[in-house]
């Protein structure tokens, strides 16, 4: 059975850390495939701080380009309206019926998950894998998720990363090219020279 991992993200810019996060989640649960999907543009105005979609798609496309295990959707980038991970989980399980998709997922996310659309169903479609910041744990999590975390967790539908996150945000990145520098240690090279090339975050 082809094992299929999602990625969802503002990807305001894709860095590093979210390249070392997916690596973890392909290799942990031995994927065949890991689909960055950017989110479309939550922006009604214009900022200069931020990166429309199709920016945002070209430096994922960019960064994903050495690992033949990565691709990215534009899934989320062309729909209409507010998108949810329950109608893009449709969307996967349409394309791919016989695969086992899994959701990559934050501990913070985790902890809301009983807010989402439809949470109840989506976690009976897709495993969920969970990237840990230092000190996160479930015991944190509400009572309305208890049930679920027990059963998720005893029958392997729920995982826990073991690969740290590295401490590198795309607020800071942008922050710092606002203020004139590219922080190249945190990029991709070909992001940084994509960034620099649109001048975006100016």
């Amino acid at each position: 059975m082809k094992k299929i991992g999602l990625f969802g993200g503002t990807f305001d810019p894709i860095h590093n850390g979210h390249l070392h996060i997916a690596r973890a989640f392909a290799d942990e649960l031995n994927l065949d495939m890991v689909v960055f999907l950017p989110a479309g543009d939550p922006y009604h105005k214009a900022d200069v701080k931020h990166a429309a979609a199709h920016h945002r798609l070209a430096m994922a496309e960019l960064a994903v380009a050495d690992d033949p295990r990565f691709a990215v959707s534009d899934c989320d980038i062309i729909r209409k309206g507010a998108t949810y991970t329950f109608d893009t989980v449709q969307i996967f399980h349409q394309q791919f019926p016989t695969a086992r998709l899994w959701w990559l997922m934050g501990m913070d996310s985790l902890l809301q998950l009983h807010t989402w659309k439809k949470w109840q169903t989506l976690v009976r479609q897709i495993h969920i894998a969970v990237a840990a910041r230092k000190g996160d744990n479930l015991n944190q999590a509400p009572a309305e998720l208890h049930a679920w975390l027990g059963d998720a967790l005893q029958n392997q539908s729920l995982k826990l990363l073991n690969a740290p996150l590295y401490d590198i945000s795309s607020t800071s990145i942008r922050e710092q090219i606002r203020q004139g520098h590219i922080p190249a240690e945190s990029l991709p090279e070909s992001v940084a020279r994509y960034i620099t090339d649109h001048k975006l975050y100016r």
